[in-house]
């Protein structure tokens, strides 16, 4: 259920992560109504391109629950998730996403989330970086052996 004071903390987060010199972005998780696990923009300062506040939230969370998934909880983030940190949260199994800034909004000073939003629809072979697969039958023996394997654990 949508509370203010989450959202209004991921925003306040941002902002003294912005005055820091930091990414202006920010992000709490919240589990039955409490704030389990808090995030910033950390790509500048760890020299690290996945740093952002969403991907450092749930490495946080995921750590304090000490569980790779999220069920029941949701992610109150200061901007629309870019397309690396929507994929995190599905892979979390994040319950819900709230946010602030539009991914308009962050490319109005020069992220380039839209930008990827839209590589991302385009057919592989028409994207700006170039791709190409190589040993897919190689490749599909760790799959088959993933797939047989009584001991995995599923995400």
């Amino acid at each position: 259920m949508y509370k203010e004071e989450f959202m209004r903390k991921a925003i306040r987060l941002s902002i003294d992560n912005a005055k820091k010199g930091g990414g202006p972005f920010g992000a709490v998780i919240v589990k039955n109504g409490k704030i389990i696990a808090e995030g910033v923009n950390r790509v500048t300062s760890k020299n690290d391109p996945t740093a952002h506040a969403e991907v450092e939230v749930i490495r946080n969370a995921s750590k304090k629950l000490k569980n790779f998934s999220l069920k029941g909880c949701e992610l109150y983030t200061s901007c629309e998730p870019c397309p690396m940190c929507l994929s995190a949260v599905y892979w979390s199994n994040l319950d819900r996403i709230y946010f602030g800034n539009t991914k308009k909004d962050a490319a109005k000073i020069g992220f380039r989330d839209d930008f990827i939003y839209h590589e991302l629809s385009r057919p592989i072979l028409k994207r700006k970086l170039k791709i190409t697969q190589h040993l897919r039958d190689e490749a599909l023996t760790a799959f088959e052996v993933w797939d047989l394997n009584d001991r995995k654990k599923e995400y």
